[in-house]
């Protein structure tokens, strides 16, 4: 679902975070238009616009963790944690978690990653939302749901910043919602 449709069609925050996301064409292999959120972090009304909505949308869902996909989730998820009153779980790429972790393994557009979690980050039955940036084939918060839900958490949704329309993997998502702010543009400024 995007967020225009779910009562903010119009709602001139949604442009202006558009507007303030660059696309890098061939990036990172020819043919990607590479949609770089580095220049909406770079607008602060922006930014807080993009956090607000978020916020708006899970602060009375009920969620006490906000997981965040490395790295770009990382850049969301903790600002929504600390206003919807929730605890922040990083998931990270392989090696960078000192302890025990598990992991899952999963296929991107152009290759394979793994994200893991420390043991004990999650408890069973707590609610979660995970934050990334874009989706597009839903390689990454499929593997994000499989890994949550190991440690006893029920996904309530994803939500990320940018939602490619063509996006074929909603199947992969195991019938978790998807909530998306913005589209994203085919042409760099």
């Amino acid at each position: 679902m995007f967020a225009s449709e779910n009562g903010l069609r119009g709602d001139p925050r949604l442009q202006g975070i558009s507007d303030a996301i660059r696309v890098v064409p061939h990036f990172p292999k020819p043919g990607i238009m590479f949609q770089d959120i580095t220049t909406l972090l770079l607008d602060p009304k922006a930014f807080q616009d993009a956090i607000d909505i978020f916020v708006e949308r899970y602060r009375d869902m009920d969620i006490s963790i906000v997981a965040g996909v490395e790295a770009r989730g990382f850049m969301f998820g903790p600002a929504i944690a600390l206003a919807i009153g929730a605890k922040f779980v990083p998931l990270r790429k392989p090696g960078k978690l000192p302890g025990e972790v598990i992991s899952e393994d999963y296929e991107l557009e152009y290759g394979n990653d793994r994200l893991e979690m420390h043991v004990g980050a999650v408890e069973t039955g707590e609610r979660v939302m995970i934050v990334d940036d874009l989706v597009a084939t839903g390689g990454t918060l499929s593997a994000a749901i499989r890994l949550l839900e190991r440690g006893g958490a029920e996904v309530v949704e994803c939500g990320c910043v940018i939602g490619v329309p063509e996006f074929k993997g909603r199947r992969k998502l195991a019938g978790k919602p998807l909530y998306i702010l913005v589209e994203p543009r085919d042409i760099a400024p």
